[in-house]
């Protein structure tokens, strides 16, 4: 088996008439070292069912099926859904069994979109301008997804795998937490993708665990950490008066949470978010 080369990749994207957009996020990877490296740092073994978002011309995708026993590609593009299994037939097409595309747009796709064979791993170049809300999607629609390896811009990938304290933990970085373990897996130079950004580019590495004991629900601990960093500069105590009803509903909330009202969300783990959800829900129901 044999995988894409840049030249082939631009012969291919010439015949399909294919122009990679801005408006979805494309830039393929021309790179074979690149997609090898993707693999191995995914660390997948031969019994896993992978998801890709985004396979474009299929560089990752070649690299992928020797590994796994399926890829379910999720492409959005009609075109290159179509060409998928082609370039598969023609350069592996021994492995092409292996392969289910999905023609669909994976913000909405959801498990009855999918084969009935459940994926147990996610391993994309995510486009980027959807990448935090593609990946929150799956983790939370797709429950039987144990490991994640996605390739990001170098600021997204920093902000998913921040710690509380680091000038860029936020949004991505606490619900990424909700659902997983989160690490930074190693840069990815721009030279490796057709067009070059204008931006690097990094791994995440994620392994499922579960989420924080809490009787709050998802939504709820989510509706926190929204108002929390709506306004980061403000107080905790300021910035969840209007999720509270007021600041001294807020205060109430934060003190029962056995959190300061003076601190700030950067300052706080996913699971005080979680207490904090809690202390509102039981007040709001006396």
């Amino acid at each position: 088996m044999s995988l894409l080369g840049p030249a082939e990749i631009r012969i291919l994207a010439n015949k399909l008439n294919i122009r990679p957009t801005k408006k979805l996020g494309q830039n393929f990877v021309i790179d074979a070292g690149t997609v090898r490296k993707i693999v191995r740092v995914a660390e997948l073994e031969p019994d896993d069912v992978v998801i890709e978002v985004g396979p474009g011309l299929g560089s990752l995708t070649l690299a992928l099926l020797p590994e796994v026993r399926g890829v379910i590609a999720v492409e959005i593009d009609p075109v290159l859904a179509a060409q998928l299994p082609l370039t598969i037939d023609r350069h592996a097409p021994e492995l092409a069994d292996r392969l289910t595309v999905v023609l669909a747009d994976a913000m909405r796709v959801l498990p009855e979109d999918l084969p009935e064979e459940r994926p147990s791993a996610l391993v994309a170049n995510l486009p980027y301008n959807v990448s935090v809300p593609v990946l929150l999607h799956l983790l939370e629609t797709q429950p039987s997804l144990r490991k994640v390896l996605i390739m990001v811009q170098a600021e997204v990938a920093d902000r998913l795998a921040a710690v509380p304290g680091s000038k860029v933990y936020g949004i991505p970085s606490v619900k990424a937490a909700w659902y997983a373990d989160v690490r930074r897996a190693g840069p990815v130079g721009r030279t490796v993708f057709w067009p070059v950004p204008n931006v690097d580019s990094g791994l995440v590495a994620m392994v499922r665990r579960e989420p924080p004991t809490t009787v709050a629900t998802r939504e709820e601990v989510f509706a926190v950490v929204d108002a929390a960093f709506a306004q980061r500069r403000k107080t905790l105590r300021a910035a969840l008066a209007s999720w509270a009803g007021t600041a001294p509903a807020a205060e109430r909330a934060l003190r029962a949470a056995g959190i300061d009202p003076g601190a700030r969300g950067e300052q706080l783990t996913v699971e005080d978010f979680a207490r904090i959800a809690e202390n509102r829900t039981s007040e709001s129901s006396t």
